[in-house]
C-alpha cells in the first residue's frame, strides 16, 4: 500500500494517510472499448501481475461448540477444530460438533429426568462455503461460568482485481472494473508510461476531481500537495511546476493508440490517482441455482444466496412476459419451476378432493386432476379455516 501524493489537513488531523487504505495508480481519462460505460473501468492486466489491487479477506467463522479420515474431515485435529495454516475447500468441515436431539441433556448424556436411556445426538458440522480455498488463521476456543463455549475461526484468502469487483477515488468516484486488457493493447505515452486504470471521461461533469494534477505535480517534484478546500496548492502553481517539467500545464499528455500504433486523437488527461479497493466483490456476490431447497410452508425456493436460494421472477419481469405474451414461458418460470402441485377438483362442486375422491359430494363422478401452485392450493386452504369457500370451474382447453 502507497502513501497518497495528495492530502489534506483534515486527513492528516485524524491520521488517515496512515492507513493502508489504497495504490497510486496512473490513470488516463479516456474512453476505451466501450467497456467503460457507467463509471466502469479498464484495468492493465500488467499491473495486476505486479500485484495493483491485491488484498487478504479476512472472515471471521463464530459457533458455539460442544485410521485416515474422509476428505471432508481432512484437516481437523483431535479437539475437532480445523488446524491453524489449513487449507480449507468448498464443503469441508469447519467445526466437527453434534448436538442432542432431545434438549433436555445433561452433561453427562444422559436424560435429566430418567437417568437411564442416553441421549442421541446427531452431527451438525460447521461447512466451509465459498468458490475458493481459504486457510484458517487463528482458532479460539473460551468458555463463561455456566460453561457455554464459543469457538472462532479466523479465515483468509488472497483475492486478485477481477471482472466485476468494484474500486474507487477518494472523491467517491466509484465503479467496477468492466474490462482487464492487455498491456500490449493499452494506451501508452510519448514518455512510454501506460496507465494502470483508464476511466470514462464522462464521469467528470459535475464531480469535483482535482488530485489528478496534483498527483502529477507532486510525483515530478518528489513533494505532498494539498488538495484541502479553499485552502490548499493552488491550480496555477500546479500548472507552473508541470510547466518547469516539460509537461502540458493542463495535465495532458500525447498518447498512442496500443492496438494500432497510431497517435491519439486529441491530448489525454493522465497522472496519478490514489484508489481505494472497495470490500464489494464479485467472489462475494456470485450466485445461481439450478435445484436446492424449498420453505416447508409453501415449498417455494428458498430466498437468498446463504440459503442456496432461486432468482426472483417478479411482479415487474412478469409485465414485461405478458407484453411480449410469453404465456408458456410464463407458466414455467411462476409454477413449472417453483411450486406445481397436482390436485383433484370436483368440477361438480368446485372443492378440492383427494384420491380421485370428493368428499362434498360424495362421489368420484365429476373429479379432474389439475396442476396448480402449491401456494394457491394453501390460499385455499386458510381460506377455508376462515369460513370463505372459493370455488373452482374446470373448462375444457379452448372453450369459452
Amino acid at each position: 500500500m502507497d502513501a497518497p501524493l495528495v492530502t489534506t489537513k483534515t486527513i492528516e488531523l485524524i491520521n488517515f494517510e496512515k492507513l493502508p487504505a489504497g495504490q497510486n495508480a496512473i490513470i488516463c481519462v479516456m474512453s476505451y472499448s466501450g467497456y467503460d460505460i457507467e463509471d466502469a473501468l479498464v484495468l492493465n492486466k500488467a499491473s495486476l501481475d505486479r500485484g495493483y489491487g491485491r488484498c487478504l479477506g479476512y472472515g471471521p467463522l463464530v459457533d458455539s461448540a460442544s485410521g485416515k479420515p474422509v476428505w471432508k474431515h481432512e484437516w481437523l485435529d483431535s479437539d475437532g477444530f480445523a488446524v491453524p495454516g489449513a487449507c480449507m475447500e468448498n464443503k469441508q468441515v469447519l467445526v466437527n460438533k453434534s448436538m442432542p436431539t432431545v434438549t433436555q441433556v445433561g452433561a453427562s448424556g444422559y436424560d435429566d429426568a430418567t437417568r437411564k436411556k442416553p441421549v442421541e445426538f446427531r452431527e451438525t458440522p460447521v461447512i466451509h462455503r465459498g468458490p475458493v480455498p481459504s486457510y484458517v488463521e487463528k482458532v479460539m476456543l473460551s468458555s463463561n461460568n455456566e460453561e457455554s463455549y464459543i469457538c472462532k475461526l479466523l479465515l483468509r484468502q488472497t483475492r486478485r482485481p477481477e471482472v466485476g469487483d468494484k474500486f474507487s477515488s477518494r472523491h467517491g468516484q466509484k465503479g467496477v472494473t468492466g474490462l482487464i486488457a492487455n498491456q500490449e493493447d493499452m494506451p501508452f505515452s510519448d514518455t512510454g508510461i501506460c496507465p494502470d486504470i483508464i476511466m470514462n471521461p464522462h464521469g467528470y461533469p459535475s464531480r469535483m476531481l482535482i488530485e489528478l494534477l496534483a498527483g502529477k505535480a507532486g510525483l515530478l517534484d518528489g513533494c505532498q500537495h494539498y488538495g484541502t478546500a479553499f485552502g490548499g496548492s493552488r491550480v496555477e502553481d500546479i500548472g507552473e511546476d508541470l510547466i518547469r517539467h516539460g509537461y502540458n500545464y493542463e495535465g495532458k499528455d500525447f498518447f498512442y493508440s496500443g492496438i494500432t500504433g497510431e497517435p491519439l486523437v486529441g491530448y489525454i488527461y493522465s497522472g496519478p490517482v490514489y484508489y481505494q479497493k472497495l470490500k464489494h466483490m464479485v467472489m462475494d456476490k456470485m450466485h445461481a441455482r439450478a435445484r436446492g431447497p424449498r420453505a416447508v410452508l409453501t415449498r417455494q425456493p428458498t430466498e437468498g444466496r446463504a440459503r442456496e436460494g432461486g432468482l426472483r421472477l417478479g411482479e415487474m419481469e412478469r409485465d414485461c412476459l405478458i407484453g411480449y405474451g410469453a404465456s408458456n414461458l410464463l407458466v414455467e418460470r411462476l409454477m413449472l419451476s417453483s411450486d406445481a402441485f397436482n390436485v383433484d377438483v370436483c368440477n361438480s362442486c368446485g372443492l378440492m378432493g383427494y384420491s380421485g375422491w370428493c368428499q362434498g359430494c360424495k362421489s368420484s363422478m365429476n373429479v379432474y386432476p389439475i396442476k396448480i401452485p402449491y401456494a394457491c392450493k394453501l390460499l385455499f386452504q386458510e381460506l377455508q379455516s376462515m369460513n370463505i369457500v372459493p370455488r373452482l370451474e374446470l373448462k375444457q382447453m379452448g372453450e369459452q
